[in-house]
């Protein structure tokens, strides 16, 4: 691994982006069907879940704005694209399904915004880019799962869309921990700053 982060660092990657003047919170999918290994959960996603009561009591305290998504499809899956293709119980998260709800531990406060979804990224096919930019966010903190699947993709577009990204690392799952521990290197080699909640926390205070 050494060399490997040599080859890196030789390149210049994991440069430091930092936290701007305003933050805001995305949480990723953090519904019912993911905290079940029968379903679409397992590996640390509910202790990703339980870190991030933590990350949203900061966000709350700070007047950060946050956002939640949940993948919603069609009841007769008539919305349903390649992404459902390739994984096709992903139909099964319709609107009204428990599995689809977010979970009670991270219930969406007045104010917060729920985003529905149909592909891995928050941003795609979604109103969350122009929610952030009417509230002049400039950094996007994200939670989630999973850590390789939708997280990943919302990170890529929140990069791409020019925000500072912050993947908050113990608030993030996935159901594997080996394409869990591999993405968050590769996010933070390329694009995202990898902070802990107690990392923000401290970064925040420091101004």
């Amino acid at each position: 691994m050494t060399d490997e982060l040599d080859i890196y660092k030789s390149q210049g990657f994991a440069q430091t982006v930092g936290i701007g003047a305003a933050p805001a919170v995305v949480v990723v999918d953090f519904v019912k069907g993911f905290t079940d290994p029968a379903h679409f959960g397992g590996g640390n996603i509910g202790e990703a879940i339980s870190r991030t009561v933590e990350l949203l009591a900061l966000a709350r305290a700070r007047g950060w704005p946050v956002a939640h998504t949940r993948v919603v499809y069609a009841d007769d899956g008539a919305d349903g694209g390649a992404f459902a293709l390739k994984v096709p119980p992903l139909l099964t998260l319709t609107e009204h399904s428990p599995l689809s709800q977010i979970v009670p531990e991270l219930e969406p406060a007045p104010g917060e915004m729920v985003f529905r979804k149909r592909q891995p990224s928050a941003f795609f096919g979604t109103e969350l880019a122009g929610w952030l930019a009417f509230r002049r966010v400039d950094t996007l903190l994200v939670a989630g799962c999973t850590t390789s699947g939708c997280v990943r993709a919302t990170v890529v577009d929140s990069c791409s869309h020019s925000f500072r990204t912050v993947v908050v690392t113990d608030c993030v799952g996935d159901r594997a921990l080996g394409p869990h521990e591999a993405n968050l290197f590769d996010m933070g080699q390329k694009y995202a700053d990898l902070m802990t909640v107690e990392e923000l926390r401290g970064a925040n205070a420091a101004g």
